[in-house]
């Protein structure tokens, strides 16, 4: 398990409270029972802890699981860092 997905897990628990044991790469906002408004404050966090900003509407950005988040954070902070590479 990667850095990135223990702080989604751990973002997401905290923000829905939801047991962090039940989340898992596949679980979905459904299986979690997790409400919309939840998961917008969920969104947040993120990018307020990553400082990144999350795609409102992309076709690559699979909220839908709890896994496809942790891969749109890590696209995210691996072209973060690309961009900050050039900039050097």
């Amino acid at each position: 398990m990667s850095e990135v997905q223990d702080k989604i897990f751990d973002i997401i628990a905290k923000e829905a409270t939801i047991d962090r044991a039940k989340i898992n790469p596949s679980s979905t906002l459904k299986d979690l029972q997790i409400p919309s408004l939840d998961m917008v404050q969920i969104f947040f966090a993120i990018e307020d802890h990553f400082q990144i900003n999350l795609p409102d509407q992309s076709p690559d950005f699979d909220a839908e699981t709890a896994g496809g988040l942790v891969t749109i954070v890590e696209r995210l902070l691996a072209e973060k860092a690309e961009k900050e590479k050039a900039k050097a």
